[in-house]
């Protein structure tokens, strides 16, 4: 299953490290990329994070193939088959080596500059990268680590080519991944979100891991809901049991329940995306299938906007029930015929939905119930998806609550082309956080 954003695959690689809560342990992430993993799995096991800077050399005329990687500290991985093979010679080598030097040195001054670099003596070193094709960089990694004292070198990965890790086993004290899949062609393509992260947010990263202090992590203070990121079964009266994935972030201000399309689930990369982006805004999220399997053969069901709509009002009572999230206000999410189900949601006596966001929605299957919706709600829409962009604007002219539909230009009605999907998930934040910090503070 692919991960969301390097932020997920972090979430999703602590679930297994839960035996090094508690050991004398710090977290090293790989710059640049595997730095946010590291901050989740810093975070999850409370342990101090820092960063082992290492630098891949590549092959003189395909730089993204490894060769070998050079270490902070001067450990040097060479891999001689493959130098041979791409036919480098010893002073291309010594001069790719000398470039890598200079570019090492620069960042370990920058990085440094925010953070001193944590000893190892002694302790558990945990590597972590965004992934690994070749080892050759996470490689030098472990090495530098052991050079630095390290006592146990753990190397862990959301995803690592199968050959790969065979090999590193060997290599290290400990080899955790989260997938290691036989077809590997890169490690980009078991990311939705695999933007390059930037020197910025390294720095960024490492200030924030400098100002909190990792033992012991701290308690949720009272009326915090706690850290959670469960799967979950959601228990409606009248209703089957649902699957759902349920994350509610420490200080939660609000909680979005989403409802996915039809041909889609829970495990919707694309509602994944939206869902990640909302809990780093502080707001608790459930991702919910409101048919069973058996349901969802027949297509009748999948286009039953009263039925969808009366388990998902069942959910939101199951959201307002769970420790943590009584009193915080909830809105809707709804992509495709969920759109619907929320839109139709949101009307039922009591519902109390503090606001409605619809991704490439089809408001048309509620229109009975439109002119009642009363939340604030927002209609985002692709500029390329034409047929349901002109459905949006008749129901939008049907509704009589604050509402609006921005349009995201270029976006077809999955969102698949560059930067589309980002921008609608940065329209459902702002629109969720302006709006359920209203809610908050009307019931404060």
């Amino acid at each position: 299953m692919p991960f969301v954003d390097r932020y997920e695959a972090g979430r999703r690689l602590a679930e297994r490290l839960p035996h090094l809560r508690g050991e004398d342990v710090v977290v090293l992430g790989l710059p640049r990329g595997g730095v946010p993993v590291a901050s989740e799995v810093a975070r999850a096991i409370g342990a101090p994070m820092d960063v082992i800077v290492v630098r891949k050399l590549g092959v003189p005329y395909q730089p993204e193939l490894a060769m070998g990687a050079l270490g902070e500290d001067g450990a040097l991985v060479v891999d001689a088959d493959m130098v041979r093979r791409a036919h480098v010679s010893e002073a291309e080598l010594s001069e790719l080596e000398r470039r890598a030097r200079a570019e090492i040195e620069q960042r370990v001054r920058r990085f440094r500059a925010v953070r001193p670099r944590i000893p190892l003596a002694g302790r558990t070193a945990v590597v972590v990268d965004d992934g690994i094709a070749t080892g050759s960089t996470a490689r030098a990694a472990c090495q530098v680590a052991r050079a630095q004292g390290a006592a146990r070198v753990v190397l862990a990965v959301p995803v690592c080519a199968r050959d790969t890790a065979i090999r590193l086993r060997h290599e290290v004290d400990e080899l955790e991944c989260v997938e290691v899949p036989d077809r590997f062609y890169g490690v980009g393509q078991f990311y939705f979100d695999f933007r390059q992260t930037s020197d910025d947010e390294v720095v960024d990263l490492l200030r924030r891991a400098a100002t909190v202090e990792p033992h012991p992590v701290p308690a949720p203070r009272a009326g915090e809901p706690p850290a959670r990121d469960d799967e979950v079964t959601v228990v409606t009266a009248g209703a089957p049991p649902l699957p759902g994935r349920f994350t509610v972030p420490e200080g939660a201000r609000g909680v979005v329940v989403f409802a996915h399309g039809s041909g889609s689930s829970r495990h919707s990369p694309r509602n994944r995306y939206v869902a990640a982006v909302l809990q780093r805004a502080g707001l608790a999220t459930l991702l919910l299938d409101l048919l069973t399997p058996a349901e969802e053969v027949h297509r009748a069901n999948v286009f039953d906007v009263e039925l969808l709509a009366e388990r998902l009002s069942g959910a939101v009572g199951w959201v307002r029930q769970q420790p943590g999230c009584r009193g915080l206000p909830v809105a809707l999410f709804g992509a495709s015929t969920g759109a619907a189900a929320a839109l139709w949601a949101a009307t039922e006596p009591g519902a109390d939905v503090a606001a409605v966001v619809s991704r490439g929605g089809r408001p048309d299957l509620a229109a009975d119930r439109l002119g009642e919706v009363r939340s604030p709600t927002l209609l985002v829409v692709g500029g390329r998806d034409t047929m349901v962009l002109e459905l949006n604007r008749r129901a939008l002219a049907a509704m009589h609550c604050p509402a609006r539909i921005a349009v995201v230009p270029g976006a077809t009605h999955l969102f698949e082309e560059p930067g589309t999907l980002e921008q609608a998930a940065q329209l459902a934040r702002d629109w969720f956080v302006d709006h359920l910090s209203t809610a908050d503070q009307t019931v404060g």
